[in-house]
C-alpha cells in the first residue's frame, strides 16, 4: 500500500478531494452602529468594521457579489439602559437595517439576528440583574421581545445567544403566538465562556462593567454539559444548532453532527479572526493557508454554516483558485 500514490500529482489531490469549500457555506458578522456617519475600523480586529447604517447596503452589495448567503446582524445602539430595553425597539438599529436589506435585497440574502442583551445593558451583561444575581425569566421576557421585532422587521432566523436557560422554547413561544411561525430559530446550543470573545467585546461595546459570565456561559471543561444543552435546544425548538468558537471545539461539533439531525452551525469567533491577522501581520504564517485551513477544518469536523469574520476573504480566495 502506497498512500503517497494519491497526492502524486495537483490533478490527482483535486481529484480525490474529500471535503469543498464553498462561499455558500457561509454566514458573515456584520456589526451596525446607531449615530456615526461613517465606517469604523475595529482596532482588535483590523479589516472588519463598524458600519454606518446609511452606508449598510455598500458592504451587503459587496457580500452577495462574493457568492456569501447569509449575514448575521449585530446592533449597536446610541443608548444604553440596565434593562436593556433598546433591544426591542421597533426603531431600533437592528430592527431598521433588516427593514433596510430586506428592501433592497428580498429573500436573496438570509438574515440571522443576534438577540443579546449585552450590547444594549448599561452594564454590559446579557440578561437582567435583580439584585446582584441575573434572573433568568425576567431575561427571557425581554430577549422574547426583541426576537419578535426582529421578526417584525423581517429577519429570516433568529439566535439567541444570552444562555438564558428556557430561551428558545419562550421565543418559539412568542413567535408562533405572533404569527412567525415560520422564523428560524438557531439556537447558541453550546456557547463557551471563551477568551476568543474578547475582540467582539471591543467591536461591539459589550464588556462587563464586572464581574464575567461564567454563571450562564458554559465551561468550557465540559462536553457532557454541552451535549445536555444541545439536547434542551433540540427538545424546545430550536431549528439550527450552533457551536461557539469553532476551532477549539471540533470534537462538539462532530459529535453534535453525529447525534443530532438538526443542521450545524460553527461560529469561527473573533479571537480566532484576530490570531490569524496577527500572525499574518508579522509574517509569522501564510494568511491565506492559514485561514483556509482551519475553516476546512470546521466543515470537515461536520458544520453545515460556518460563521466567520474570514467569510469574505476566503469567497475571494475559492473566487481565484
Amino acid at each position: 500500500m502506497r498512500l503517497r500514490r494519491l497526492r502524486k500529482t495537483a490533478a490527482i489531490r483535486e481529484l480525490l478531494q474529500e471535503i469543498r469549500l464553498s462561499p455558500k457555506d457561509f454566514v458573515i458578522p456584520v456589526f451596525v452602529q446607531e449615530g456615526i456617519n461613517k465606517n469604523l475600523e475595529i482596532e482588535s480586529m483590523p479589516g472588519i468594521f463598524r458600519y454606518s447604517p446609511d452606508k449598510i447596503i455598500e458592504e451587503i452589495d459587496c457580500i452577495s457579489s462574493l457568492g456569501i448567503k447569509g449575514i448575521i446582524l449585530f446592533g449597536i445602539p446610541r443608548k444604553k439602559d440596565l434593562n436593556g430595553k433598546n433591544a426591542f425597539n421597533d426603531k431600533g438599529i437592528v430592527q431598521k437595517t433588516i427593514k433596510s436589506i430586506k428592501k433592497n435585497y428580498g429573500d436573496k440574502l438570509v438574515i440571522i439576528t443576534d438577540v443579546c442583551l449585552c450590547q444594549y445593558t448599561s452594564h454590559g451583561h446579557c440578561g437582567i440583574f435583580q439584585g446582584k444575581e441575573i434572573n433568568n425569566d425576567k431575561s427571557l421576557d425581554i430577549l422574547s421581545k426583541t426576537a419578535l421585532s426582529h421578526a417584525v422587521a423581517g429577519a429570516d432566523i433568529v439566535a439567541p445567544s444570552a444562555m438564558m436557560d428556557g430561551q428558545v422554547k419562550s421565543i418559539r413561544d412568542i413567535l408562533d403566538d405572533n404569527e412567525f411561525k415560520d422564523t428560524l430559530i438557531m439556537g447558541y446550543s453550546a456557547k463557551q465562556a471563551s477568551s476568543f470573545f474578547s475582540p467582539f467585546r471591543d467591536a461591539a461595546h459589550s464588556k462587563p462593567e464586572f464581574g464575567n459570565r461564567l454563571s450562564y456561559q458554559m465551561s468550557y471543561n465540559n462536553s457532557r454539559e454541552a451535549s445536555r444543552e444541545i439536547k434542551s435546544d433540540v427538545e424546545e425548538g430550536a431549528d439550527v444548532l450552533m457551536i461557539k468558537p469553532a476551532i477549539p471545539n471540533l470534537d462538539l461539533i462532530y459529535a453534535a453532527k453525529q447525534n443530532t439531525l438538526h443542521p450545524i452551525a460553527a461560529y469561527s469567533v473573533s479571537g480566532e479572526y484576530s490570531m490569524i491577522k496577527a500572525a499574518a501581520s508579522n509574517n509569522w504564517m501564510d494568511e491565506n493557508l492559514a485561514v483556509t485551513e482551519s475553516l476546512t477544518a470546521i466543515k470537515r469536523a461536520g458544520a453545515n454554516i460556518i460563521i466567520s469574520y474570514y467569510a469574505k476573504k476566503m469567497a475571494e480566495i475559492l473566487k481565484n483558485s
